[in-house]
């Protein structure tokens, strides 16, 4: 019992960071969560776009945790370095949104034909997904060379956690967008959330210098 609640006591922290990174990066005006919003707003597809979304970014963020730990191995140097260039990257990405939380922006759905087909609608929803270099940058690169930071029986937490952010996200961009759009459209909004985002985005590079620097 006591091997299980320690266990647990780790496992739940890796899952939350996995979880806050993911949110971080991904709650952001652009293409995809526009196209997810607009799909939800006309109510075509909307289970097969935020899954074929969700699991996409699964799938890279697992490849990249498991392709980065397997790229540094033994290399605590290669590892160390990577660590502190993802904490620097966090940092001016936080400072980034608080930045953006000061000024005046909104998220709209994207226009586009209706009517599609299941077929093609997926097909916009893989061009938003894997067109966009961000995505391989964001999730495979930086969350894989972070989760590759974690023990072995703690990055499928990790990986777990990262995930789970996204299926939430464009979850709730898919079945809540009539309720979220006008949400979405005000400025005062987003600019709240950005400050969030960055604050997170702070913190999680502070910890991610002192795993680089103490190990733990």
């Amino acid at each position: 019992m006591s091997t299980l609640l320690a266990h647990a006591s780790l496992a739940v922290p890796a899952f939350i960071q996995g979880l806050a990174l993911s949110l971080g990066l991904i709650v952001a005006i652009g293409a995809q969560n526009a196209f997810v919003l607009r799909q939800g707003l006309r109510r075509e597809h909307v289970g097969s776009v935020v899954s074929f979304c969700a699991l996409a970014d699964g799938v890279l963020i697992a490849a990249g945790v498991l392709g980065m730990a397997r790229a540094l191995g033994d290399r605590p140097g290669l590892a160390r370095a990577l660590a502190l260039a993802g904490a620097l990257f966090l940092a001016a990405y936080g400072v980034q949104a608080l930045r953006r939380a000061r000024r005046s922006h909104s998220l709209r759905a994207a226009e586009g034909p209706t009517g599609l087909g299941r077929g093609a609608v997926l097909a916009q929803a893989a061009a938003f997904t894997l067109l966009n270099p961000h995505v391989y940058l964001d999730t495979v690169l930086l969350v894989g060379s972070i989760g590759a930071q974690q023990p072995v029986a703690l990055r499928a937490w990790f990986v777990a956690g990262a995930s789970m952010a996204s299926l939430c996200w464009f979850g709730l961009l898919g079945w809540g967008a009539r309720w979220l759009a006008p949400w979405f459209a005000r400025p005062r909004a987003w600019q709240m959330l950005d400050g969030l985002v960055g604050l997170t985005m702070t913190v999680l590079a502070a910890l991610l210098a002192r795993r680089a620097f103490t190990g733990v």
